[in-house]
């Protein structure tokens, strides 16, 4: 590399030689760690909370539908009785599921009834079914029309809380200093195991983690919603809990809510899916019965290992969760997925709270009350962001694969 003339500046500092947040640091010394989801945050755009309670708005398209009542419309109607008329409003093109007749809607009477044109279209106008849905597909305005009536979304407050997590490592200056046989030394062995318990305790928050708001030792106390939790609040159609065996089709179903939301119209449906070793076993035995294969000649390996799955409408790039597995096979943990949306997933630190490391009777640190010891405490204050619940897809109970 040629040297640099003049000021440097940090546009001279090679690639990756400047030090990295503790979320990246984690991503590249423990790669197969325990925190794959908080490290990923580390490649995300971050968010900064200015107070405990971190909130955002979020907004969900509407697309309005009617459904008939259980009478059902004659052809001749003009008056249509249904469960109810919310987002409909006059002008609405609206297409009767069952006979594709497009109807146009004149008025809206009452809270359950509005007044149609009807055959508005190619198609004409029959008799509609007992609890036939009616679907908005369009709007149409005759010359010289007045200005219809306005809609609009009212988006949803989200918030969540921040948490405080603190690990400390600590050992006597007597065992920093014993020489060691393997690793680092002590101290420096002391300092990667605290590390790692502050990723996997920040990570296992971002999955299990639930809002509360309380005291502690006489001062506020308060904690984060996490996926599972953001997800069953806002989401519950995107939980599924499976049978005694799951079949290609089964997986396929429960998987597909989580596209029906766009989040990033600039790459494709695609999601993390966090699984324990049994579940991934089991997608694993259901992709090896719902497949054809065939050993080459030359092959010198012999086995199937599947990362991906591939649906009709996205992607499920999948990724075995070492703390899934941490209770056993048997575990809930272990025999569940958790499929994450990145592009709307993140973390918010508390300003100014990002991970602090205080160490203490290091040199140059501050002495601790003279105690003949050294150690040091690391501390992080953020929260977990789920932008679009609906995006994420959650699946309990992987057993057993079964055909089809």
């Amino acid at each position: 590399m040629p040297a640099v003339t003049g000021v440097w500046n940090t546009s001279n500092i090679t690639q990756d030689l400047a030090k990295k947040s503790f979320a990246a640091m984690i991503t590249r010394l423990m790669p197969n760690g325990t925190a794959p989801l908080f490290g990923l945050t580390a490649l995300l755009k971050e968010e900064t909370a200015y107070q405990f309670e971190h909130g955002y708005f979020s907004k969900t398209m509407i697309f309005p539908s009617f459904v008939v009542t259980a009478a059902g419309q004659t052809n001749v109607d003009t008056t249509f009785t249904g469960v109810s008329t919310v987002n409909i409003l006059p002008g609405m093109l609206l297409r009767v599921d069952t006979t594709n007749e497009n109807v146009l809607v004149l008025a809206v009477v009452s809270p359950t009834q509005l007044t149609v044109q009807r055959a508005v279209g190619t198609v004409a106008a029959v008799a509609i079914g007992a609890s036939v849905s009616l679907w908005m597909v369009g709007n149409a305005f005759e010359e010289a029309s007045l200005r219809p009536q306005s809609m609009v979304i009212v988006p949803n407050r989200i918030t969540n809380y921040t948490q405080i997590f603190r690990n400390t490592w600590a050992l006597s200056k007597t065992t920093g200093a014993t020489m060691t046989i393997a690793g680092s030394g002590n101290i420096a062995e002391s300092r990667q195991d605290c590390a790692a318990f502050h990723a996997a305790d920040i990570e296992k928050s971002f999955f299990f983690g639930q809002k509360f708001l309380g005291s502690r030792n006489g001062q506020p106390f308060h904690t984060m919603d996490g996926l599972v939790s953001v997800v069953t609040q806002n989401a519950p159609g995107n939980i599924t809990t499976l049978g005694a065996t799951t079949t290609w089709t089964q997986l396929e179903a429960a998987l597909d809510p989580a596209f029906n939301q766009i989040t990033d119209p600039k790459v494709p449906n695609m999601r993390a899916f966090f699984v324990g070793g049994p579940a991934r076993r089991v997608i694993h035995n259901i992709c090896r019965l719902n497949s054809t294969y065939f050993i080459q000649g030359n092959e010198t390996s012999w086995g199937l290992q599947f990362d991906t799955i591939k649906t009709p409408r996205g992607t499920f790039n999948i990724i075995e969760h070492p703390l899934f597995n941490a209770f056993g096979a048997t575990s809930t943990w272990a025999k569940m997925g958790i499929g994450v949306d990145l592009s709307t997933f993140n973390c918010a630190y508390l300003q100014g709270r990002k991970t602090d490391n205080a160490e203490f009777n290091m040199s140059g640190q501050q002495v601790d009350n003279g105690i003949d010891a050294v150690g040091g405490t690391l501390t992080s204050e953020l929260t977990c962001l789920v932008k679009n619940p609906a995006a994420n897809v959650i699946l309990y109970n992987f057993t057993a694969a079964a055909v089809g």
